[in-house]
């Protein structure tokens, strides 16, 4: 098992519309395409109260590739994109980092 760590970082104000974005439509597409979540939070404190940081189970890399190049090129998906930014643009960065746990972790 990997997980994904991904970082969104929203443009001012946007964060709302991120999260409505992922409770209202993405998750169900992902459920569509077998990803599994493993968290999602909200910066209280730290650097950006702009900020979505959430995690993703992969059993493995090819997993990955497979499951997120079918969820990104999804017609679901890409429709539900562009009608959440109908009124501007959510995002000024994303950031993605693949992690492998530790034997010691209580993630496996």
């Amino acid at each position: 098992m990997i997980y994904e760590l991904r970082i969104y970082e929203c443009l001012p104000g946007r964060l709302p519309a991120l999260l409505n974005r992922f409770a209202e439509h993405t998750l169900a597409i992902w459920d569509k395409h077998g990803i599994k979540q493993a968290g999602f939070f909200t910066t209280i404190v730290g650097e950006s109260s702009q900020r979505l940081t959430y995690l993703i189970a992969w059993e493995s890399l090819a997993d990955r590739e497979v499951k997120w190049k079918a969820f990104t090129t999804d017609p679901a998906w890409l429709k539900v994109r562009d009608e959440s930014e109908r009124d501007g643009q959510i995002l000024s960065n994303i950031s993605s980092q693949l992690l492998s746990p530790t034997a010691f972790s209580a993630v496996k």
